[in-house]
C-alpha cells in the first residue's frame, strides 16, 4: 500500500480534477421522484451542500490554525517538522477528511449514485494509500515522536474533546487560509455553480436564458476574484 500511496501522491492533483469531472457523467439518482415525491430535488441540494460545506469548514479551520505542508517536495511526502497543534490535535488527517466530505457532498449534490457508490470508495482507497505513504515517511523521520502522536490521535475519526479550547487558544490566520485555499475555493465554487444550474433546471424555472445568464455572471465573477487573490499573493501585497 505504501508504494501505491507514493504513486498516487505524485499525481493526486490530476486525480482530484478527474474525480471532479466524473460528477457530470450520467448516473442513476441517489434521490428520485418515485421515492421522495415531486420536490425530491431539494433533498440532494440540502444534504449535499451541508456535507460539502462541512468539509470546506474543516479544511479552513485546519489551515487557519496550523498549516501543514501537504504538497510534499519533488512530488514526494515531506515535512520540516511534526505538526500536532490546531485541528491536528484532534485528527491526524483533517485536510484529507475535509476533502472526502467535500467530494461526497458534491456527489450527493449532483444526485449521482455512480459517484457516491463507486467514485467515493475509490477516492477513500486512494487517500488511505497516500496517508500510509506519508506515515511511512513521518515514522522514518520522527520515529518515536510520531508513534506517540499516532497513539494519541486517530488517523481519520476526529476526537472533538477540547476542540473549543483549541480554537480559543490559537489565532485564526485568515490570510493564510485565503492564500492557501483560493485554488480549492475557486474549483469548488465553480463546481457547485455548474451542478446547481445545469443539473437542476427547477431552480431557474426551466428557463434556459436565465440559467445561461447566471452562468455568464457568476463564473466570470469567481474567476476575477481568483485572479485578484492570485495577484495579491504573487505580488506580496497580501502576506500571511
Amino acid at each position: 500500500m505504501v508504494k501505491i500511496g507514493r504513486f498516487f501522491f505524485r499525481y493526486r492533483n490530476f486525480i482530484f480534477i478527474l474525480f471532479y469531472a466524473m460528477l457530470f457523467v450520467p448516473s442513476p439518482p441517489v434521490f428520485s421522484r418515485e421515492t421522495l415525491g415531486e420536490n425530491y430535488h431539494y433533498f440532494p441540494i440540502i444534504c449535499g451542500l451541508l456535507i460539502t460545506v462541512t468539509g470546506q469548514l474543516i479544511r479552513g479551520g485546519t489551515i487557519g490554525l496550523a498549516y501543514i505542508l501537504r504538497g510534499g517536495k519533488d512530488r514526494k511526502p515531506y515535512a520540516d517538522g511534526l505538526v500536532t497543534e490546531g485541528i491536528f490535535r484532534h485528527c491526524r488527517n483533517p485536510l484529507y477528511a475535509g476533502n472526502i466530505l467535500m467530494l461526497l457532498g458534491v456527489g450527493i449534490l449532483a444526485n449521482s449514485l455512480l459517484y457516491v457508490a463507486v467514485m467515493i470508495p475509490m477516492f477513500m482507497f486512494i487517500y488511505q494509500a497516500i496517508v500510509l505513504a506519508e506515515e511511512d515517511f513521518l515514522r522514518g523521520k520522527f520515529g518515536a515522536g510520531f508513534d506517540e502522536y499516532c497513539r494519541r490521535v486517530n488517523r481519520w475519526l476526529p476526537n472533538f474533546k477540547g476542540l473549543s479550547k483549541t480554537f480559543e487558544s490559537m489565532r485564526f490566520n485568515w490570510k493564510r487560509w485565503l492564500l492557501k485555499e483560493y485554488n480549492t475555493q475557486f474549483v469548488w465554487l465553480c463546481g457547485i455553480t455548474l451542478i446547481l444550474l445545469l443539473l437542476y433546471p427547477q431552480l431557474t424555472g426551466h428557463n434556459a436564458i436565465m440559467r445561461n445568464s447566471l452562468l455568464m455572471i457568476i463564473l466570470p465573477v469567481l474567476f476575477i476574484l481568483y485572479l485578484l487573490v492570485r495577484y495579491l499573493k504573487k505580488s506580496g501585497k497580501l502576506a500571511e
